[in-house]
């Protein structure tokens, strides 16, 4: 699809068209999201906490398989650059520097006149589930831009070219070797990354412009990886020949995790950049089905490699297969999704009870228990992907 431009009502007819056709192809109680008649909803004894100035998802009240953009979590390190909200595409220009054969400088419009494409991904905030109050900074949104791999291609990439770094507008004065240097936020995709095709400069969240808090007018799309690298406000994007070290990059959201050797006392301390995401689970809610079993539901996701399988355990019990549900067809690429799942407990006793989930992904990686030595000698608070134990009540 090519168009000169892609304007307001053009976003938002698309959305609605998309939103209608989820709802009549796949009803949000074929989910388990949406309590059908005869069904009691039962609440957690572990409620999520919630602050009402702090946009975040409330999985108790998830309703729909795409995230509202008014519930989609915001996370920024360097104060919000002030951006006029009537800024035109033709006024956003983004740099293109570096191991480039035609180095160049293009407005928004000029990357809205390329083919659109649109993708399904799950954006999760690295330290996202490091505490009960901080379990809801993820969503499943709709965005829409432009690959940045043909763009790069049509550039000409020098055989030089390792790395590619993308600036924001966000900018703050960093202590440097005890000097103080003026930064703009960045991160960095290595070249064969930044090729994929899921990669994108996008303009667009669920058909309607960027807002304010999530990178209007322009920001990068990695699908896959956690949202510290989708970079918002973006504003140029620059070849390396070598690794970029950046604050974002080698000194903050780097994970310290210990490895420790059974057979003796030694143990190596692991420091690794937060990078593509971990596989997760949820337990969203349990209702109460006409018949008397329970059953739970929730959403599960990876960084792009399918869900294998999802597990249940009550109490103490063993560990049984959820139903996996499928994703509506149509409308965008789903690969980088969550998929939703429900499992129905049949014989229900009254009384206090657990539950938890654990994922599994096609690369045999699993969702760990929280006293699991990945998680227990985990030093700094990102990639917090351990199970979530959920708790009611019977009467």
């Amino acid at each position: 699809m090519r168009s000169p431009s892609i304007s307001r009502r053009d976003l938002i007819r698309g959305s609605v068209a998309l939103a209608a056709y989820t709802l009549a192809a796949r009803p949000l109680s074929a989910f388990g999201l949406s309590p059908a008649p005869g069904e009691e909803l039962i609440p957690f004894l572990d409620p999520q906490p919630y602050d009402p100035k702090r946009p975040m998802l409330r999985w108790a009240n998830l309703t729909q398989w795409m995230t509202p953009n008014e519930e989609l979590y915001e996370v920024s390190h360097y104060p919000r650059p002030t951006i006029d909200p009537a800024t035109r595409p033709g006024d956003w220009k983004v740099e293109f520097t570096g191991y480039l054969k035609h180095p160049t400088t293009l407005t928004l419009v000029d990357l809205q006149k390329r083919p659109h494409h649109s993708i399904v991904a799950t954006l999760e905030c690295g330290g996202n589930g490091s505490n009960p109050g901080f379990s809801g900074a993820c969503g499943n949104i709709r965005w829409t831009g432009t690959r940045l791999g043909p763009l790069l291609r049509e550039l000409g990439l020098n055989r030089r070219s390792r790395e590619v770094v993308f600036y924001g507008s966000d900018e703050k004065v960093e202590k440097i070797r005890d000097k103080d240097y003026p930064q703009n936020f960045a991160r960095s995709l290595p070249i064969e990354h930044a090729l994929q095709d899921e990669v994108l400069l996008a303009w667009a969240m669920n058909g309607e412009p960027l807002g304010a808090a999530h990178g209007f007018p322009l920001r990068l799309v990695v699908p896959g990886w956690f949202g510290v690298a989708w970079v918002k406000w973006l504003k140029r994007v620059d070849l390396l020949d070598r690794r970029f070290m950046g604050k974002w990059m080698a000194r903050e959201y780097v994970t310290l995790r210990g490895e420790s050797k059974p057979e003796s006392d030694w143990t190596n301390w692991r420091e690794t950049s937060v990078c593509n995401l971990c596989c997760k689970s949820v337990t969203a809610r349990a209702v109460r089905l006409p018949g008397g079993a329970i059953r739970f539901t929730g959403a599960a996701w990876s960084d792009g490699t399918p869900i294998r399988k999802v597990e249940i355990r009550v109490d103490d019990g063993p560990w049984r297969t959820a139903v996996l549900e499928k994703k509506p067809a149509r409308g965008a690429d789903r690969t980088f999704s969550w998929t939703f799942w429900h499992y129905d407990w049949t014989d229900p006793t009254p009384g206090d009870h657990s539950v938890v989930s654990r994922a599994e992904d096609g690369d045999g990686r699993v969702q760990p228990a929280a006293d699991d030595p990945s998680m227990k000698q985990k030093a700094t608070y990102w990639e917090a992907n351990q199970q979530w134990v959920r708790r009611i009540r019977l009467p």
